[in-house]
C-alpha cells in the first residue's frame, strides 16, 4: 500500500518536474522541450491562462479608470457607511445604557457588556470612515455582509407581510451601500497624490 502511494507521488513530482522545463513562466509563451532541437514542441495557451489573462486584462483598465482621492476627500458611498455606522453606533449605545441601567427592552434580559463592546466598534469604524481609512470601510462591509445575509435568513421566517417588506428593505440597502463601497475601497487604497504627508 505505500509503495503504491510512494510510486504515485514520484510520479506527480515527475510530471511537474516535466511541465516545469516545458513552460515558460509567462502565459501564453511558447517554449520548446528540453529534448527537443528544433523547438516544435510547443505547448498552446490553456483555458484557465487564457481566462486568467483576459481577467488581469479587464482589471488593469478598471484599475486605470480609477481616480486617486484628493486631499481631504471622501467618497459618497463612505460618507454614506459613516452616517450609517453612527446611527447604530447611538441606537446600540443607547440600548447599552439602558440595558445597565436594569430596562427592559424586550423578553429576554440583555446583557450590556455586548453591546458596549460593538457599540466601540461601530463608533471606531465611523471615524474610520470619516477619515477615509481602508480598515474602516472593509470592517463596515463585513458589517453590512452579516447584515444581508440576517435578512436573507430572516425572510425565510417572516411571518407578516410589514415584517417581510421590512426585511426586503435593509436586504437590498445593505446591498446597494456593500456594492458602492467597493469602488469606493479600490480609490482609497490607491496611492496618495504626490503633496500628501
Amino acid at each position: 500500500m505505500a509503495g503504491a502511494r510512494d510510486r504515485k507521488r514520484a510520479g506527480r513530482q515527475k510530471r511537474k518536474r516535466r511541465s516545469a522545463e516545458t513552460v515558460s513562466p509567462r502565459m501564453g509563451e511558447q517554449v520548446a522541450a528540453p529534448g527537443d532541437a528544433n523547438g516544435d514542441a510547443s505547448r498552446q495557451e490553456t483555458f484557465q491562462e487564457r481566462m486568467a489573462r483576459r481577467y488581469e486584462e479587464r482589471n488593469a483598465e478598471a484599475r486605470a479608470k480609477l481616480v486617486p482621492l484628493e486631499r481631504g476627500e471622501r467618497p459618497r458611498a463612505v460618507t454614506v457607511g459613516a452616517v450609517v455606522s453612527t446611527l447604530l453606533a447611538i441606537a446600540i449605545s443607547v440600548q447599552g445604557v439602558l440595558a445597565l441601567a436594569g430596562v427592559s427592552t424586550g423578553d429576554a434580559t440583555t446583557r450590556p457588556a455586548p453591546l458596549f463592546l460593538f457599540a466601540v466598534v461601530l463608533w471606531a469604524m465611523a471615524i474610520g470612515m470619516w477619515r477615509a481609512r481602508y480598515w474602516a470601510v472593509l470592517g463596515f462591509q463585513t458589517v453590512l455582509l452579516l447584515m444581508m445575509l440576517a435578512s436573507a435568513f430572516g425572510l425565510v421566517v417572516v411571518n407578516s407581510v410589514l415584517q417581510a417588506i421590512g426585511t426586503t428593505l435593509l436586504l437590498l440597502g445593505s446591498g446597494t451601500l456593500f456594492y458602492f463601497m467597493v469602488r469606493a475601497m479600490a480609490r482609497i487604497q490607491m496611492p496618495s497624490p504626490p503633496d500628501e504627508i
